[in-house]
């Protein structure tokens, strides 16, 4: 078992001992942090029962406050504000969190064992955003949402006691594909800010000027058989995620399968657009998400599929959490038919600083 990145056991009994009324109090100012402006993730959460409910929102508070701390760093200051969020990591992985949510976040960090590895890649994935980093190959697109995605899938799968490595590889890979879907779905908005995600090399094969277009948006036939190329890699993604659903705890299947299907069918509805996503952004209608919804009830058996690596840009991460045992064994959770919190969870990892911060390029 790794130690380094945990408290010793009798800094475990002391932080266990915490009194109720603190820990009711943390958990309090998490609710309220994400009630202003995560209001969606908040109500969702409490169709959760209160054993994944109140990890899952102190998670959330954390990776919102450190998403908001580097999204609004001024210019040349980010490493400032990742240095604060590596301090403060420092204090919940050291056993002396300070504030609430740094004490809420370290309770789940040390109660499901969740390695430091996890949260640093995360950072390091915002400040890539913050940096409008680019992305040359798919490859080097794979290692931007392991960060941004495939941690918070592995940091969820840690919390719901899923901990094999063929578990927590298909935790990632689901985040891997949905932030590739939501790349060729917000290809127009991403560059209206100054930002592009699809591979350079993929759209100079295409003879697309880069520079060209971001200085005047525009959809034609050579940028959706691009955005084409993401959305079948994205769902060859998706069937990795399809074939290790039997390696997850029974519970949690209906969540990963609606995630899988809800995320994939964006990147279906984009394919029916020509693949335009300039355009107009494109949504999944109501009816078709419950239809969805239905499918990912039904295939909660599926059959036990071979087992299939880590994506190498998600290997490191897998083999971290899976290294690390749990302090103490975390109950089942029941999570069957629960997921639009993890579908906020992603979109708003994933979103907040252009929703916020439509006009400003760093």
């Amino acid at each position: 078992m790794q130690t380094s990145s945990f408290v010793d056991p009798p800094e475990q009994a002391r932080r266990a001992s915490r009194p109720p009324g603190r820990v009711t109090a943390d958990l309090a100012h998490c609710r309220a942090l994400l009630a202003n402006g995560s209001r969606t993730f908040l109500a969702a959460s409490f169709l959760l029962p209160r054993a994944v409910r109140d990890p899952a929102c102190a998670l959330y508070a954390f990776c919102r406050v450190a998403d908001d701390a580097i999204d609004t760093a001024a210019e040349g200051k980010v490493d400032v504000a990742l240095a604060r969020l590596r301090g403060a990591l420092d204090r919940v992985y050291e056993g002396e969190p300070s504030g609430a949510i740094e004490r809420a976040f370290a309770a789940v960090v040390h109660r499901h064992a969740i390695p430091r590895v996890l949260p640093e890649a995360l950072l390091e994935g915002f400040a890539w955003d913050v940096a409008g980093r680019r992305y040359q190959s798919m490859a080097d697109l794979h290692a931007y949402a392991a960060r941004v995605a495939g941690t918070v899938g592995a940091m969820m799968a840690l919390v719901m006691g899923a901990r094999s490595p063929a578990a927590l590889a298909r935790a990632c890979d689901l985040g891997v594909a949905m932030q590739l879907s939501n790349i060729a779905r917000d290809v127009g908005e991403d560059a209206r800010i100054g930002r592009v995600y699809l591979p350079l090399a993929w759209l100079r094969e295409a003879g697309i000027d880069v520079d060209a277009f971001l200085a005047a948006p525009r959809h034609d036939v050579r940028l959706g058989a691009v955005v084409a190329r993401v959305l079948a890699h994205a769902d060859a993604i998706y069937a990795r995620v399809g074939a290790g659903v039997a390696e997850l705890p029974l519970r949690c299947r209906v969540g990963i399968n609606a995630a899988r299907f809800l995320y994939a069918e964006i990147g279906r509805e984009v394919g029916r657009r020509g693949g335009n996503a300039v355009d107009a952004r494109a949504v999944v209608s109501p009816w078709r998400k419950a239809a969805l919804l239905a499918a990912a009830v039904a295939c909660v058996m599926p059959r036990r599929g071979a087992a299939e690596p880590a994506l190498p840009a998600t290997r490191y991460l897998v083999d971290a959490a899976a290294a690390v045992e749990p302090v103490r064994t975390a109950p089942p959770l029941a999570v069957a038919g629960r997921v639009v919190w993890l579908l906020e969870l992603f979109e708003r990892l994933e979103r907040q600083d252009r929703l916020r911060h439509a006009g400003s390029v760093r």
